[in-house]
């Protein structure tokens, strides 16, 4: 037998029919093409997850289950994507529509919680029951798996660990707050970080690198400089990496997690980046004594954590 998982995305509609052994068999894709009405979204899912299930020579009589991993705020209690502001989604009866479209029993979550449960149960936490996986992309997404259980909260809304203050009255964030970490962690704070280094280092190496067009820095600049023993790109990335070891030293302070993975387009910096995020976490945890110290390591599944993770939502 069968699951299915469906990475909904605000470009890309991913599916995976996922074996008993945690193998992806089969594969199909769509453009999401949002935002636009639901009812729409939903029936091209019917269309990727026909195409997966052709792809894996499976019929639906072979599929347990359904699941569907979604940007938003997914209430798991009535089945309704309450807002995805991405997609354009509020209250949208999300499970209803897609187990009339598809005839199988559906299962719904936010999509990084999904990925979080991808990592623990197929990728970089493999085995694992307490388990954080965060992703440094545009903002700082993350999810929270605690006895191997999704953790939702009262409100479906939990594990925005993006949004945790680490410099009050800081950089504004996009919530609204100052100070998250989310304003210092995220490609895009790295992004700004290094831009404003440039600004004020006319002589840096990063200049060359993007030639003299700022507009053309990226996530990658300032690490690249560095490796050009750069100072000013070097300080970027000394900097970079503190931002992001205060909150994942916050998790495991407050988690103590087994493992806490990394991921995202910085992330492919690889040890480059969690090789000093480690010294600070030695330096700075408050478990110094404890003989079970978190690990922290690169997420493994790159993009198909989502859908291993909504294909294991039943589980």
């Amino acid at each position: 037998m069968y699951r299915i998982g469906v990475d909904l995305g605000g470009t890309n509609i991913a599916v995976g029919v996922v074996s008993e052994n945690l193998e992806i068999v089969g594969r199909g894709s769509v453009k999401t093409k949002a935002p636009r009405p639901a009812a729409d979204i939903f029936d091209d899912i019917k269309v990727a997850v026909d195409l997966a299930m052709a792809d894996a020579g499976i019929t639906a009589d072979e599929v347990i289950s359904v699941g569907v991993g979604t940007p938003g705020t997914v209430n798991k209690n009535t089945g309704y994507i309450e807002f995805a502001n991405n997609l354009d989604f509020q209250q949208v009866p999300a499970k209803e529509m897609l187990e009339e479209r598809l005839k199988m029993t559906v299962y719904l979550d936010n999509d990084a919680n999904c990925a979080a449960l991808g990592e623990a149960v197929a990728g970089s936490g493999k085995g694992s029951k307490n388990f954080v996986a965060i992703t440094l992309g545009t903002g700082v997404g993350s999810g929270i798996i605690i006895d191997g259980k999704i953790i939702n909260g009262a409100n479906f809304a939990a594990g925005e660990m993006g949004h945790m203050v680490i410099c009050v009255d800081g950089e504004q964030c996009n919530c609204g707050r100052r100070g998250c970490w989310e304003a210092y962690a995220s490609a895009t704070a790295l992004i700004a970080q290094t831009k404003d280094a440039m600004k004020h280092n006319q002589d840096s190496v990063m200049w060359q690198l993007v030639n003299d067009n700022i507009d053309a820095v990226n996530g990658r600049t300032a690490f690249d400089a560095m490796r050009l023993n750069d100072p000013a790109g070097k300080a970027v990335v000394d900097k970079y990496t503190y931002y992001v070891a205060s909150g994942i030293i916050n998790i495991i302070n407050a988690l103590q997690p087994e493992f806490i993975c990394v991921g995202g387009g910085i992330a492919n910096e690889k040890e480059t980046l969690l090789e000093p995020i480690r010294n600070f976490v030695r330096r700075e945890r408050y478990s110094h004594y404890a003989t079970k110290q978190t690990e922290i390591v690169s997420a493994e599944l790159g993009n198909d954590a989502g859908i291993f993770g909504a294909a294991l939502l039943d589980s």
